[in-house]
Formats: C-alpha cells, sequence, structure tokens
C-alpha cells in the first residue's frame, strides 16, 4: 500500500510512518514543520520505501503529485495544541479549513481513500461524561477564539462527508482522544508533556483551572495501530469513529502520578485559565470517548495503562535530557 501522511513530522505522523514502514508499506510525508520536527523520523530517512518532503499542502501543484502517487491519505495536518489555537486563530482556521478542503479536492479527482483526523474537541461544552459518534456538538460563542479549533475541524467532518455522499469519494474520520507518548511536546499546550518536563526539571507542575477535569489519555502506539485497521476495513468508509482509553482521570490526579513516577519534589500549583490563556477562556469538564463503535468494527482495545503510558513518555524525555548534557 502506498500511503501519503500529511502533517507526517508530527507526533502521530512520524509514530504513524513507522508503524506502516514495519507492516512494509510504501510511505510519502509531508510536512512544513510549523510543529513537526525532522528529528522525529530521524530514524526513518534510510529506509527505501520512505520519502518525506518539507512543504506546504497549500501547494496545491505539489499535493497534486504526492496524492497522484499514492493510494491512500492520512491526513494529519491541522494547527493542534490549546496555546497555538488561542494565539494564532487565523493560522488555525485556514490551516485547518484550507487545507483539508485541498486534500480532498485532490483525491476526489484520483478516488483516493483519506482519513481525516478530527479531534474530541468537536464535542464542545457538552456536559455529557462520555461521548458517542452521534452526539450533538455544542460549542461556545465566536466571541471566544478558543472554540475556533473546534468549530474547524467539525467543518472538516463536514466536508469529508459531504465529498463522500456526493462525490462518492471513500471518507474515514476519526476524532482522537489526547494522544500521548514519546517525540510529542509540551511547547503547544499538551498537558502530559508539559507535566513530565516540569517534574523532571523539579519545577512546579503547573494545573490550569481547578485540576477536576477528567481525561483519557490513549497510548500512540494504539493510535497509529488503529488507523491503519481503518483503511484496510471497507466498512470503516463514511463513518466516525471515537478513538481513545476507556479509563479516565482528573487533571490533578494526573499531576500527582507523573509526580510519584518521576520521584520528584516539584510543587502541585495551580494557574488559573485567565493567567494561562487570557480573559474568557472555556473548557469542557469531561472529556471521555465512547469506544464501542471502534471496538465492534475492528476489535480495537487499548493496550496500555496510563501508569504505562507515562513510564514510557518520562523515560523519553529522561533519555532527552541526558543527550542534551555537554560532555568535556
Amino acid at each position: 500500500m502506498k500511503c501519503l501522511i500529511t502533517g507526517g513530522l508530527g507526533f502521530v505522523g512520524s509514530h504513524l510512518a513507522e508503524r506502516l514502514l514495519r507492516q512494509g508499506h510504501q510511505v510519502i510525508v509531508i510536512d512544513d514543520l510549523s510543529t513537526g520536527s525532522t528529528e522525529n523520523i530521524a530514524t526513518l530517512r534510510s529506509h527505501r520505501n520512505f520519502h518525506y518532503v518539507i512543504d506546504t499542502i497549500f501547494n496545491r501543484h505539489l499535493l497534486a503529485e504526492l496524492v497522484d502517487e499514492a493510494e491512500v491519505i492520512f491526513h494529519l495536518a491541522a494547527a493542534v495544541g490549546v496555546r497555538l489555537i488561542v494565539e494564532s486563530p487565523v493560522r488555525t482556521i485556514e490551516t485547518n479549513i484550507k487545507g483539508t478542503e485541498f486534500v480532498l479536492e485532490m483525491a476526489a479527482k484520483k478516488k483516493r481513500k483519506v482519513l481525516i483526523a478530527s479531534t474530541s474537541e468537536v464535542y464542545g461544552k457538552s456536559e455529557k461524561q462520555r461521548f458517542n459518534e452521534d452526539d450533538d456538538l455544542i460549542l461556545g460563542p465566536t466571541t471566544k477564539g478558543r472554540w475556533s479549533y473546534a468549530a474547524s475541524k467539525a467543518v472538516d467532518e463536514f466536508l469529508g462527508l459531504a465529498y463522500y455522499r456526493e462525490k462518492r469519494l471513500p471518507v474515514i474520520i476519526v476524532r482522537l482522544f489526547n494522544t500521548v507518548g514519546p517525540r510529542q511536546t509540551g511547547q503547544y499546550g499538551m498537558v502530559v508533556p508539559r507535566f513530565v518536563e516540569q517534574a523532571l526539571e523539579a519545577q512546579p507542575i503547573t494545573v490550569y483551572g481547578s485540576g477536576l477535569q477528567v481525561r483519557s489519555f490513549t497510548w500512540v502506539g494504539d493510535v497509529a495501530d488503529a488507523l491503519i485497521k481503518l483503511v484496510e476495513t471497507p466498512a470503516a468508509v463514511g463513518e466516525i469513529f471515537n478513538l481513545g482509553h476507556h479509563d479516565k482521570i482528573t487533571i490533578l490526579d494526573l499531576a500527582l502520578l507523573v509526580k510519584e513516577l518521576t520521584h520528584t519534589s516539584s510543587p502541585i500549583e495551580f494557574v488559573s485559565y485567565q493567567v494561562a490563556y487570557g480573559e474568557g477562556f472555556e473548557d469542557m469538564m469531561y472529556r471521555l470517548p465512547d469506544i464501542s463503535k471502534i471496538e465492534r468494527l475492528i476489535g480495537y482495545t487499548p493496550s496500555k495503562s496510563l501508569p504505562e503510558i507515562l513510564q514510557s513518555v518520562i523515560e523519553y524525555h529522561r533519555s532527552r535530557k541526558l543527550e542534551q548534557v555537554p560532555s568535556y
């Protein structure tokens, strides 16, 4: 299978590329390095079935060529991370909507299968504790830019399904719930690497808001494997799937668990949303997935517990710190 991954130098994209190559597939990656890094593919560059291009998916001529070469497109390119969304709303909206539009337009000309990576954020301000794919999407007002990401990804979903229904383009949509693992950066607000980095530096572990927000965290290897299985499953076409973990934890308990696993002296420090992200920032109390649909279709089940996931992330960041220690 010849696969194109947009945003393939990012955290999830690089793990997906590894899994595909391991299974004997050919992989082409395009990434503009806005949030990705060539370090993420350091071990893949010499692989005979791997090729990467540093460019934007807004380069229509190049994108058309790459789509023409591929059989399947994993569309992961997007603006990600709460901090980036708050600080760069124009970039967020344009990248997510225009980028997806271009990918779908090019794919439709060649009838290439497209998997669109969406997000649990689309569920918005719903007060449900656990979401399934048919739930209503309840977003905040347009005056609060925090919701621009959720809205733009919801538009991506509508557009993808429109291409499926009107143009018979094979499209699959996957809503990711807090994917974590090695190579993820805390630079854009991702909570697990941020907590781990703070703990290893013996800095205060900063919990935004009350810390009572409830989340689930998913091992990136499970996500990559599930994405591949979905594109290989004909019954997945035209459908939306939650992809996450059934276990849950509060953000405060997550901070305490990171503190325990790293054996750090770091104190827990609470920071208001206003200080962290600016005036008027809103968050949802619960963001947990109902994963029964993807379990039924492809037999998906999470392979790691949260402590196991965190231990892998901690080991990765510890090794990075050792690499950065100068030798004399």
